[in-house]
């Protein structure tokens, strides 16, 4: 478990940042940039989680801890034989996102058309949580295109913000109060 004792330590105050296996990087870098964008993902989880109760918020609950998982499997750097061996995400949950995915989906009334983040408070949050999930997967895929990743990783981000968009139609009333593109309609 983490223990915080001090918030402010003044080590960033020069534009670095600790990686989890200690070393210094500027806080512009492409690993800090796809677990920061994971972490506001997380965010506006949050702010989802303010309009939903039942299993909706326990299954927000479960991906916000996942990306607390996520964000520590970004910010350590692979190698070889560590002495302490890092957390990583893994395929079990992006399993669990499957399966929930599927079970939500089954009950959705067919999709005609695009969506417009709206309908409730939760769905439009719920957008926005996954446009900027897909930033995130974004983020992630380029650090993968320079680094070692876990490709976990961008599977799991990838079924997120598929996930988030079929939650967000659920909470519309399984699809009947989405708000539907209407591709012209306004010329």
């Amino acid at each position: 478990m983490v223990k915080l004792t001090k918030i402010y330590t003044r080590g960033g105050d020069k534009g670095k940042t600790s990686l989890g296996d200690g070393a210094r990087v500027s806080k512009t870098d492409a690993r800090v940039e796809a677990y920061g964008d994971v972490d506001e993902t997380n965010a506006v989880i949050g702010l989802v989680r303010l309009h939903v109760d039942g299993e909706a918020d326990e299954m927000l609950a479960r991906i916000q801890n996942d990306l607390f998982d996520l964000g520590a499997d970004l910010c350590t750097p692979s190698q070889e034989n560590p002495k302490y061996p890092p957390l990583r995400i893994a395929q079990e949950q992006v399993e669990r996102l499957e399966k929930e995915i599927d079970r939500l989906n089954a009950d959705l009334a067919p999709l005609n058309s695009f969506i417009l983040p709206g309908g409730s408070a939760a769905a439009a949050y719920l957008h926005l949580a996954r446009t900027v999930c897909r930033r995130a997967e974004r983020r992630i895929i380029a650090l993968g295109d320079s680094e070692d990743i876990n490709p976990v990783a961008i599977a799991y981000v990838n079924r997120l913000s598929d996930f988030l968009f079929v939650l967000g139609r659920f909470l519309n009333n399984k699809g009947r109060e989405d708000v539907l593109w209407v591709p012209g309609a306004n010329r």
